[in-house]
């Protein structure tokens, strides 16, 4: 049965710097991870649980990404914005239910099923098990990683804050977001006054930063200071995110060796 009422937006606008020189000539989305673009796994993920209202918001590079029967959209300020401006980019897609994808992820299949499965009006995936992942990627894990705290209720009450202990972490933000019911009116209203209020030259999601420059965790923290309820739906590892080439060779290597499966079960994506 095809899921008519979820859609599913990817931002693949970024130039993904860190990962030079695989994105010379290409975005990030597009770089290829266990002979597949990151891109291409997500779309067959979606596709694969009867998802096909598909759209990739592009800006680097964007003549690279011609997958079929997907809907574009462009960020032609792609340079000088962030998440948020790419995202409202696809604002025509912004109504009804939506899963928002950044686009340098991959994820098992039972991650994005879980995810489908919540029925909160805002919901995000977060990794339980981010530590573990995270020494492997970072000679310290607090350099990289970010404040989340939940409540009993498994609600986040902060995100997206540097943080100096690890008590400061009960998971991860991976990139992965759901609104449907209420929650796309929410997100949609809750924008526009944003970006309202920061024609002064205030940015009310995140001061250090001009507005077009916010984070998508600054979107969900002002959400949540609006008293708006985000649930985490909870995961331990089944996603890898590409963001350098010390990421790329790591994978790459645990592939070779056989160890890939400490982090993602390939036979599941």
């Amino acid at each position: 049965m095809i899921n008519s009422k979820m859609k599913a937006i990817i931002l693949s606008a970024g130039e993904g710097k860190r990962l030079r020189p695989l994105t010379n000539e290409k975005p990030k989305s597009m770089v290829e991870l266990f002979d597949k673009s990151l891109l291409d796994w997500q779309i067959e993920k979606f596709r694969d649980l009867q998802i096909f209202d598909i759209s990739v918001v592009k800006g680097y590079k964007a003549e690279s990404i011609s997958i079929e029967n997907v809907n574009y959209f462009y960020n032609s300020k792609f340079s000088q914005t962030n998440m948020v401006e790419t995202l409202f980019c696809a604002k025509n897609k912004l109504e009804g239910d939506i899963i928002i994808s950044y686009g340098d992820i991959i994820y098992e299949k039972n991650v994005l099923k879980k995810l489908l499965d919540d029925e909160s009006d805002i919901s995000v995936i977060i990794d339980k098990n981010w530590e573990y992942y995270w020494k492997m990627r970072f000679k310290n894990p607090l350099d990289d990683a970010e404040s989340l705290i939940l409540d009993k209720s498994n609600f986040i009450q902060d995100i997206g804050q540097p943080v100096k202990e690890i008590k400061e972490i009960q998971g991860q933000y991976i990139g992965l977001i759901k609104f449907q019911n209420k929650g796309t009116e929410i997100l949609n209203e809750f924008y526009q006054k944003m970006k309202n209020e920061a024609k002064n030259g205030n940015n009310p999601l995140n001061s250090s930063l001009p507005f077009e420059k916010s984070y998508m965790t600054d979107l969900l923290q002002g959400l949540i200071n609006e008293g708006n309820k985000i649930k985490a739906v909870s995961i331990s590892n089944g996603w890898l995110e590409l963001d350098s080439i010390n990421d790329y060779n790591l994978y790459n290597n645990k592939l070779k060796n056989g160890t890939i499966s400490e982090l993602i079960n390939l036979e599941k994506l």
